[in-house]
């Protein structure tokens, strides 16, 4: 019992490491329109800064990204409509593939 408690404040204890942020991506469109007017922001901040990613469906390009964060909004046009994927976690991310149902919203896949 004595080495449990040991471990758990050893853990505890240990400070936080922070990771190296987002960095550049490959961003996918898995929907089944084309997204345009591509925008990003940290996560609940809306202040919206273009990518430059227009996408067909099934395209994949490569975004070059650099930032200090890991959680972002990324907002899109698809089929006349805006969608936002809220909360992606760029930290690590090889490509981030966005993916839209109408009865399950929008989500994202990621290659990592």
């Amino acid at each position: 019992m004595r080495t449990l408690a040991f471990a758990l404040l050893l853990v505890s204890a240990a400070p936080a490491v922070a990771g190296p942020g987002a960095s550049s991506f490959d961003l996918v469109n898995g929907t089944s329109g084309a997204v345009g007017n591509v925008t990003i922001s940290r996560a609940g901040a809306n202040q919206w800064k273009p990518l430059n990613a227009g996408r067909s469906p099934g395209a994949r390009g490569s975004v070059q990204f650099k930032d200090p964060d890991c959680a972002f909004d990324i907002r899109g046009d698809v089929a006349g409509k805006s969608v936002t994927w809220a909360g992606v976690n760029l930290c690590g991310a090889k490509s981030v593939t966005l993916k839209k149902d109408d009865n399950a919203g929008a989500w994202v896949d990621y290659d990592q």
